[in-house]
């Protein structure tokens, strides 16, 4: 991109729509490469016990910036407001909420999102949760034009990346950011340009990533290794896998897998204590629990929480 060109774009008036920690890297390289009018995200919130308003990590960015920041409980209810702005492209990544079709066809550029997966595969609210625990290999970024359905919109461009073994949620998620922004920057031009050729998604191929709800989070034995391992990492660092104990929820954040097998033995029982952890018997096998959190406690080695008890917790079954 050359200056004069350069100097062009940044009179562009770009909205862009965006709440979580994901979209703070999108946003931050907008703003250095372009500019931005105006931020419209999710109102605070109140968090934790002590009833403290919590701002979303974009208007924060956004405030730094002395860019203007909308906050609606329903975006279709502030239409007008958004509009009144007259933007040229409308930019979301992880927003929340679904945009109305008269936004939709305002801007001249058009509405373009930032997802987290490789579209067509994994439309919906946790691409990046859904990728680790249903086992894929690789992933990805996909930027894309907005439509009426959810996630199903033209694809624009597209990079992937490959799925670690050791990758949790967390890692995925900062990796999957950091490439949205840069591809999002790559891409820009050739949109402004009107160069890009749209490519619509395949409807027969898609793939889903519901939302995380409480019933995702508990691990079920009578599963395999693998499939308890993928659980357990595609939910750290948020929300967390967990198993009941003597009536007790205990969060599990890290795990190992083993080669070992005892037929003998019930699924989710407690069949060895390992240097490591906490051996539990699967469908196929047993799996090392190593890092865990019991209710109402911090974060520990499993070892150590074993360690503290007064009795063996071998030969207890769990679930």
């Amino acid at each position: 991109m050359d200056i004069e060109n350069l100097n062009i774009e940044r009179k562009l008036r770009i909205v862009f729509m965006g709440t979580p920690d994901f979209s703070v890297p999108v946003l931050d390289s907008l703003i250095k490469n372009y500019g931005v009018k105006a931020v419209v995200t999710q109102p605070d919130k109140i968090v934790g016990r002590t009833g403290k308003i919590a701002k979303p990590p974009i208007k924060i960015l956004a405030e730094q910036n002395n860019i203007l920041v909308i906050q609606p409980d329903k975006i279709k209810e502030h239409v007008e407001e958004i509009i009144s702005l007259d933007p040229d492209i409308i930019i979301t990544c992880a927003y929340g909420q679904i945009l109305p079709k008269e936004l939709l066809d305002y801007p001249k550029y058009g509405c373009i999102n930032v997802h987290a997966s490789l579209l067509p595969k994994l439309r919906g609210g946790a691409p990046i949760h859904r990728a680790i625990i249903n086992g894929y290999s690789k992933t990805g970024v996909t930027i894309m034009f907005m439509a009426p359905g959810m996630d199903d919109g033209d694809i624009i461009t597209q990079k992937e990346i490959i799925i670690e073994d050791t990758d949790t949620a967390s890692t995925l998620h900062d990796k999957l950011s950091k490439l949205g922004s840069e591809l999002l920057i790559e891409t820009l031009p050739s949109i402004f340009n009107r160069t890009i050729i749209r490519t619509p998604q395949d409807s027969s191929k898609a793939t889903f990533a519901p939302c995380i709800k409480p019933e995702d989070e508990k691990l079920d034995f009578s599963k395999t290794t693998i499939q308890i391992y993928n659980q357990i990492r595609g939910l750290n660092s948020f929300p967390g896998a967990y198993f009941m104990l003597d009536g007790k929820r205990i969060k599990v954040w890290e795990s190992i897998i083993t080669n070992d097998y005892d037929s003998s033995k019930l699924n989710g029982e407690i069949v060895k204590i390992y240097k490591e952890g906490i051996g539990v018997k699967t469908s196929n096998g047993i799996i090392i629990l190593t890092n865990i959190q019991p209710e109402g406690k911090s974060k520990m080695q499993a070892l150590d929480y074993v360690n503290g008890l007064h009795e063996t917790i071998i030969g207890k079954i769990i679930g």
